[in-house]
């Protein structure tokens, strides 16, 4: 299991988020969640969507807002467990994300990371339609010192597990960047789901 640094919690994500524990109840859809298209990935050339805004002072982050996918959710801290792996929202609150907060914290210089789950027993949970996030889409994250963060969406990706690419992912940044980070790819009933769906994103406003 790989630990938390500048390559830090593919492995983490993969292993905890990606179950599948709805489709694998036998409860849940005949198709998987929504995927990204070769469209919205990242490109040879960057895409721009929006000019790069001044990074802001540091401030824990408390929800997420993604209004093109209707996500509307809290968020909690995520630490570490006992085996140095990044720890997870509960999965039984399915409208729950969580931050790594001995990462940057989102707004600030750096790249801050969001996880969360894609099901849970009952259904779709929080980031159920992360996939379907495209290219200038807004995410907005409210801090605890009353500013809203506001960052536009550059690509969106997804890995097989065997294939993720922690440096491109997790690796510092220069200015402020989010990545968003739920399962996806190929989906099997007797392993759940074979990747992760990665959102990339960089501050391009605030209020």
């Amino acid at each position: 299991m790989r630990t938390v640094g500048d390559s830090a919690i593919a492995g983490v994500t993969v292993v905890a988020l990606c179950a599948g524990v709805w489709l694998l109840s036998g409860t849940g859809p005949a198709a998987p969640p929504p995927q990204p298209s070769a469209a919205e990935a990242a490109r040879s050339a960057p895409v721009v969507p929006g000019a790069a805004a001044p990074a802001l002072p540091p401030s824990p982050p408390d929800r997420v807002r993604i209004a093109s996918i209707g996500v509307d959710a809290p968020l909690m801290g995520l630490g570490l467990t006992t085996s140095g792996s990044l720890d997870v929202p509960p999965a039984e609150r399915k409208n729950l994300a969580g931050w790594y907060e001995a990462g940057a914290q989102p707004g600030e210089t750096g790249t801050a990371v969001v996880a969360g789950h894609v099901d849970n027993t009952k259904g779709p949970a929080v980031f159920y339609r992360l996939g379907a996030l495209k290219q200038g889409s807004r995410i907005e994250v409210d801090r605890r010192d009353g500013t809203v963060a506001e960052f536009t969406v550059d690509a969106v990706e997804v890995y097989d597990t065997d294939a993720f690419p922690d440096r491109k992912v997790y690796g510092a940044a220069d200015r402020p960047e989010l990545r968003v980070i739920t399962c996806g790819g190929g989906y099997s009933r007797d392993t759940g789901y074979q990747g992760n769906v990665v959102v990339f994103a960089h501050l391009t406003g605030s209020h």
